[in-house]
């Protein structure tokens, strides 16, 4: 699994628990469905605004996001 994945679905998991869809999220960010779920899929590498702005959404910090050891 490579860390854009791993990123991925820390993100998917957080959204989850958060009671969000990919579309209340992907709003947000100013971007279609489609190009969100691209980033939970790790087609897709966040930059560092995103990163930033995903863990305040959805209240995790950097290390959730990119944890390893879930």
């Amino acid at each position: 699994m490579t860390i854009s994945q791993i990123v991925g679905e820390n993100l998917k998991q957080a959204r989850k628990a958060k009671g969000l869809t990919q579309k209340q999220v992907a709003e947000t960010l100013n971007k279609y469905q489609p190009d969100y779920c691209e980033y939970e899929t790790g087609q897709i590498q966040l930059d560092y605004e995103k990163i930033v702005l995903l863990c305040k959404l959805l209240d995790i910090t950097p290390n959730d996001l990119f944890s390893i050891h879930k």
